[in-house]
């Protein structure tokens, strides 16, 4: 035995899955030799009343062929052996009791045909037939009750009637000790074929559960190997993120502030001329493309921001602030859009202890997201607050839109990440790391056609 099946052998689970499979074979062998014998005992009956019609008036009633009233024994009798084992055959297959009433009615049977022919020797072969049926339950107590049957049979008519049991009227008296003998000859072979043939059943049985657990293991294995194939390709994917944001954020240290001033002298410098070539009198084209200069250089210097904020991760300033006036400022702030934003924020709400500066950055991030995500119809955003006091704080921006795929909510957080045309990807990561900084979590649910809820939680105190 190898080690595999030595632990396996002794493993409980594999024990009661062997068991199970053990008491499924004996249960379908049950029922179907139940169906057997149910066939057997009917063509039985049938052969009885031939049997009594053609042979029993020459074999008790000399050379006169009448209708004799062995006729009417095998109808009625077969009749009634076949009664009961029919209905549990039909009722309760497969049970125990149903066996052993089958293996009696059985017997009967023999004790009936050699009745039928007079007790000629040729009949007492049933017996044995018999007996040899019943082994195919595979169990001994079965034979048992049969040998029992047939035993009581030949005793009780050999003292009655023994001319229904060995032909003659005045048997010696050893007849019942030979035939007692022959049938305990035949028991013996049958009861170690069953006992052999029950742990046959049980040898497939275990081995079976193992290769069952064998194949079990295997699977889960495969499932393991599988789950950490998928966790290193995780951890290469954020090793490489993790190496592009370095770069990301050493660029945004060095490039930023580069930028920043030459940004703020050309903002100046459009400022400037704006105000010299503008007025009444303008080319219309000049207005629009100084327009469009200040616009692209507010564009540029969103990005730099975004990049500067996600570079340098400040630990915020924690101090009482109402969140309602908070959130007032920060839609205030936001470009104005066909779209309705609805401060649903309690005065009564305690205050909570964030910094100001930075929550008002989260919330300009968040309302404005949802609204660059409304259809060209407009939409609803709505703001709401809740907990304090011994709760935590629960903000959620909420909004009415087409909603996101599942694919894309997974990832909305990553760093430079987007769906944008337009956008560095930085605004929601620079979100979730300033709601980190204070203690707390921000979650998103979305769904396709019902819209997107962003809720942040934020610690009591």
């Amino acid at each position: 035995m190898t080690a595999a099946t030595t632990e396996t052998a002794v493993d409980p689970k594999v024990q009661r899955r062997a068991e199970a499979l053990f008491d499924g074979y004996r249960d379908d062998l049950a029922r179907r030799t139940d169906r057997f014998f149910a066939a057997l005992l009917l063509g039985e009956w049938i052969f009885a009343i031939v049997l009594a019609v053609v042979y029993s008036p020459y074999a008790w009633a000399g050379k006169t062929r009448t209708l004799h009233v062995h006729v009417y024994a095998a109808v009625l009798l077969g009749g009634a052996i076949n009664a009961l084992p029919l209905l549990l055959a039909w009722r309760k297959p497969g049970a125990p009791l149903t066996r052993h009433v089958i293996a009696a009615g059985q017997m009967l049977w023999s004790a009936l045909l050699i009745h039928l022919s007079g007790g000629r020797i040729e009949t007492h072969f049933h017996v044995f037939g018999s007996l040899a049926f019943v082994a195919f339950y595979r169990d001994w107590k079965v034979i048992v009750s049969a040998t029992v049957v047939v035993a009581g049979d030949h005793f009780i008519r050999g003292v009655l009637w023994p001319e229904s049991v060995y032909g003659i009227v005045n048997p010696e008296w050893w007849r019942f000790l030979e035939h007692a003998f022959w049938v305990v000859f035949e028991d013996t072979f049958l009861v170690l074929a069953c006992v052999a043939m029950v742990n046959e059943m049980h040898q497939r049985a275990e081995q079976q559960a193992e290769v069952e657990a064998l194949s079990e293991r295997e699977k889960q294995k495969s499932v393991d190997l599988d789950e950490a194939l998928t966790k290193l390709k995780r951890s290469q994917e954020t090793l490489v993120r993790t190496e592009k944001l370095a770069a990301v954020g050493q660029l945004a240290a060095s490039v930023g502030h580069e930028l920043r001033n030459p940004l703020f002298a050309i903002r100046n410098a459009n400022t400037f001329i704006t105000k010299k070539v503008g007025g009444d009198g303008a080319d219309p084209k000049v207005a629009q493309f100084l327009q469009l200069i200040e616009r692209e250089l507010g564009a540029c210097t969103k990005i730099i921001s975004d990049l500067l904020d996600f570079a340098r991760e400040r630990a915020p300033n924690a101090r009482p602030c109402p969140l309602r006036a908070l959130v007032d400022e920060a839609v205030g702030l936001v470009p104005p859009a066909n779209v309705k934003i609805v401060n649903a924020v309690s005065d009564e709400l305690p205050v909570p202890c964030i910094d100001k500066d930075q929550f008002r950055q989260v919330l300009i991030n968040l309302v404005q997201n949802a609204v660059e995500a409304m259809p060209e119809g407009g939409g609803e955003v709505t703001v709401a607050a809740e907990g304090g006091a011994d709760r935590p704080f629960r903000i959620s921006i909420v909004d009415n839109g087409p909603g996101m795929p599942a694919d894309v909510v997974e990832k909305v957080f990553e760093p430079l990440f987007t769906t944008k045309t337009k956008g560095t990807g930085l605004g929601l990561a620079i979100v979730s790391n300033m709601i980190k900084g204070h203690g707390g979590a921000i979650r998103v649910e979305s769904e396709l056609g019902r819209g997107s809820r962003f809720e942040i939680e934020l610690p009591n105190g």
